[in-house]
């Protein structure tokens, strides 16, 4: 009875009613030796998720507990699955520039842009970026000023020193942009993804592009975010 439960569940919760496909990359089940077992491969388990088993663990607790041990049994596995779905994310993302279709963006600034007007479909942002927001004040006139620094830019004074009064800038706050996104992505209307640069891919979006990007939901030229970001047709992202 119990498996009868858990086979009419696995559809309603692994399969998509819009495209009578599987919503998952993968199932790992996890139980007693012979519960699982016969799970897998009983006649009663649809076909279309029985192909997307991608291993068997026998665990020793039942509930939570049963649930980390299913975890770091399958750690290895899930780190497979998450670098072929990271491959092919930046694999995408080159494609649209390689096809010059516009609707590709990257680096700090022009990313930011993009977020503000909402263009931005999916944010992809390596998981090791080394970059900080600062928000910095210029008590000379009051304007408050956001800048990213890099490790190395963080080292300049030049980036503390307004260019127009050569006032010292002073630091209202320092936060990682990694975090800053992680907090600020979901009110762009944008789903966010992290990368690593252990692929070749992963490490060619790092070094080439910052370690930031996006792939866009229509075509857009930078060239014109910059003159409304200029005429201040857009709010500041801060």
């Amino acid at each position: 009875m119990t498996s009868y439960i858990f086979l009419n569940q696995s559809i309603l919760l692994f399969i998509n009613p819009s495209t009578s496909q599987p919503n998952v990359s993968g199932l790992i089940l996890a139980g007693s030796a012979d519960f699982k077992t016969e799970l897998s491969q009983s006649n009663m388990f649809d076909q279309r998720l029985q192909a997307k088993i991608l291993k068997l663990v026998v665990v020793s607790y039942g509930g939570e507990s049963g649930f980390n041990q299913a975890i770091e049994l399958s750690a290895e596995i899930l780190a497979n699955v998450k670098f072929i779905q990271e491959k092919k994310l930046i694999g995408k993302f080159f494609e649209e520039i390689s096809q010059d279709t516009g609707t590709y963006v990257f680096g700090v600034e022009d990313t930011l842009k993009a977020l503000e007007i909402g263009a931005v479909d999916t944010l992809i942002v390596c998981e090791n970026l080394d970059i900080n927001q600062y928000t910095l004040r210029n008590a000379t006139i009051g304007e408050i000023v956001i800048k990213h620094l890099s490790e190395d830019e963080e080292t300049r004074n030049e980036n503390f020193i307004d260019p127009v009064t050569s006032a010292q800038l002073e630091v209202q706050e320092i936060m990682p942009l990694l975090e800053w996104f992680a907090n600020e992505y979901n009110r762009f209307g944008c789903t966010m993804e992290f990368v690593t640069d252990m692929s070749q891919e992963g490490s060619q979006f790092r070094r080439g592009f910052g370690g930031i990007g996006g792939i866009l939901c229509y075509q857009i030229k930078m060239r014109d975010v910059d003159e409304l970001s200029d005429e201040g047709l857009y709010n500041d992202y801060e």
